[in-house]
């Protein structure tokens, strides 16, 4: 699966601009299920298996990345641009990026720090005092180029590292889509629903739409959650660590997860071999939130890769927990068709 995380990674879709990860998921697995297209640009799909189960269960991923969009042109030919999703402004100075359907590259610039008063350094500039910087001189040669509304992207390189670790932008959630990918094209036993998602990082649109259009009776949310193993954090908040296994949840902010499939996901990855860990800070959320809300309820359970430095151009996981993520949602599924 590493290569198709790279390939996933690589592509630009932020919230409300997915249409290129949604091509290529299209793309990989338009001869192994039915797929359809909502309106806001969900892709619900069903793999029709050798029997139909007595639960109907729905696996989720989203496809959208965090990044920026561009507000306005300056007459000086920079561009200002606020974030779409929990972008964090400090670990974008500096930083390469991409605008655009022309994807016309750029540097997130502001004031130099020479040229900071003293009281301010060391302060992160906020989005109204950044600009990107794209070459041009004026607003009109910008407008040659860029319109107000357009995407911006990180750039980032897709890089192996270390012992097993992945670097790269937009692993979350492009992680929870390989691994989707590849239950679809290891043709689950029974009937299953797949919904790839639009717009979570900004507030779990997409997933509200599409689980209330499959109605399902479980539901699985794969996912990439913060990590704080670094040397700053102790104990506890260390939240889970990389190398240790998936994660599942007990609670974030947005959901209680079903405690029986919680006990179930842990009794299946010690009975099999799997590493598995939770998290030990309750923050966050992710389309759960959305998902188990949905209609009368969905039982839910969100099975995570632990992720350092989510949401930046250089998240990074461990390859190995993303194969144990694979392993248990695969057989969490074969456990929970006729529950």
């Amino acid at each position: 699966m590493t290569e198709l995380l790279g390939q996933l990674c690589l592509l630009d879709g932020i919230s409300g601009d997915e249409s290129k990860v949604r091509e290529f998921i299209v793309s990989q697995i338009k001869d192994y299920a039915e797929i359809k297209t909502d309106a806001l640009g969900n892709l619900i799909v069903f793999c029709k298996g050798k029997k139909t189960p007595k639960n109907k269960i729905l696996v989720s991923a989203h496809m959208d990345e965090v990044g920026m969009i561009v507000t306005y042109i300056n007459p000086d030919g920079t561009l200002c641009c606020d974030c779409v999703g929990g972008v964090d402004p400090k670990v974008v100075f500096g930083k390469r990026v991409r605008v655009g359907k022309e994807k016309i590259l750029g540097v997130i610039a502001g004031t130099a720090v020479h040229n900071v008063p003293k009281s301010d350094r060391g302060k992160t500039l906020p989005f109204d005092k950044l600009v990107i910087d794209i070459g041009c001189e004026t607003r009109e040669q910008v407008q040659q180029l860029v319109k107000q509304g357009d995407s911006v992207c990180f750039v980032s390189d897709f890089v192996r590292f270390g012992d097993g670790l992945i670097k790269c932008k937009a692993i979350d959630d492009r992680a929870g889509c390989a691994i989707m990918i590849q239950l679809i094209k290891d043709r689950p036993e029974y009937d299953t629903y797949f919904t790839f998602v639009v717009q979570e990082e900004i507030g779990l649109r997409g997933a509200t739409a599409a689980s209330y259009t499959v109605a399902p009776d479980y539901a699985f949310v794969l996912e990439a959650t913060t990590a704080s193993d670094i040397p700053e954090s102790e104990n506890e908040k260390k939240v889970c660590e990389l190398g240790k296994g998936a994660v599942v949840s007990y609670m974030d902010r947005h959901t209680i997860y079903d405690k029986e499939m919680f006990d179930l996901a842990f009794k299946t990855a010690g009975e099999n071999n799997i590493p598995v860990q939770t998290k030990s800070v309750i923050a966050g959320g992710n389309d759960a939130g959305a998902i188990h809300l949905s209609r009368g309820g969905v039982r839910t359970t969100a099975v995570s890769l632990p992720c350092r430095y989510l949401h930046s151009p250089s998240c990074v996981i461990n390859g190995s927990d993303m194969q144990s993520a694979f392993d248990l949602v695969k057989l969490l599924l074969d456990r929970t068709y006729n529950k």
